[in-house]
């Protein structure tokens, strides 16, 4: 993600999605109450304001995703208790973690805050892996890409246009926020991607037991 697009390009032309009233269970980190995080979206939203086919995330919801657990066919309420209880066994030693956000990185379907240093959140990640693998029997869904590279989705693209403009305006960093990382949630995506059809079902902070 480190590349520079030439064109960017609409995300959910070809993307296959749950169909209303299907879902997928995400394991997220929720960083819309930050008034850090807010801040940093509210610039970046000013700069791009100029420019059609972006579809911004809601603040509510912007997030780093850690881990894509599977469809809510295969995982029901009793698994998602079950994952939530693992996790919160598992991150009882991990403390909350610092990151340091202002990079932007640009790929042809969205443009997105980086989170830095990349592995200071990896203990989450190996966490929620670990606490899906033990009661699914897999380690994440399909759509889980590697080598991961956590970050905040500021908006994402919506139709083709030269990326050259938007990066100008935009720009390669925002002024440096440090943030502190100290819960993941089990969220519920319901239906297509952008409807933002959300439903937290469990969070767990670091540090602590259910």
């Amino acid at each position: 993600m480190n590349g520079l697009p030439a064109e960017m390009a609409d995300r959910w032309q070809d993307r296959a999605e749950p169909a209303p009233g299907d879902g997928l269970i995400y394991w997220h980190m929720l960083v819309g109450t930050d008034p850090d995080v807010i801040a940093l979206a509210q610039k970046a939203r000013r700069k791009l304001a100029p420019f059609g086919g972006l579809h911004m995330t809601p603040y509510a919801w912007l997030h780093i995703t850690a881990l894509i657990a599977g469809p809510t066919s295969r995982i029901g309420t009793e698994q998602i208790r079950q994952m939530s209880k693992a996790a919160a066994r598992l991150l009882a030693d991990v403390p909350p973690v610092t990151v340091t956000l202002g990079k932007i990185l640009y790929h042809p379907e969205a443009i997105m805050l980086a989170v830095q240093p990349a592995e200071a959140l990896a203990p989450v990640r190996n966490v929620v892996k670990a606490a899906t693998s033990e009661v699914t029997g897999s380690s994440g869904g399909a759509g889980n890409k590697l080598p991961w590279a956590p970050h905040i989705t500021i908006a994402y693209s919506t139709a083709r246009q030269p990326a050259a403009p938007i990066i100008a305006a935009l720009g390669r960093s925002l002024p440096e926020r440090n943030v502190q990382i100290s819960t993941v949630s089990v969220v519920n995506q319901q239906g297509p991607e952008r409807s933002w059809d959300w439903h937290p079902e469990a969070t767990i902070r670091f540090g602590t037991s259910l």
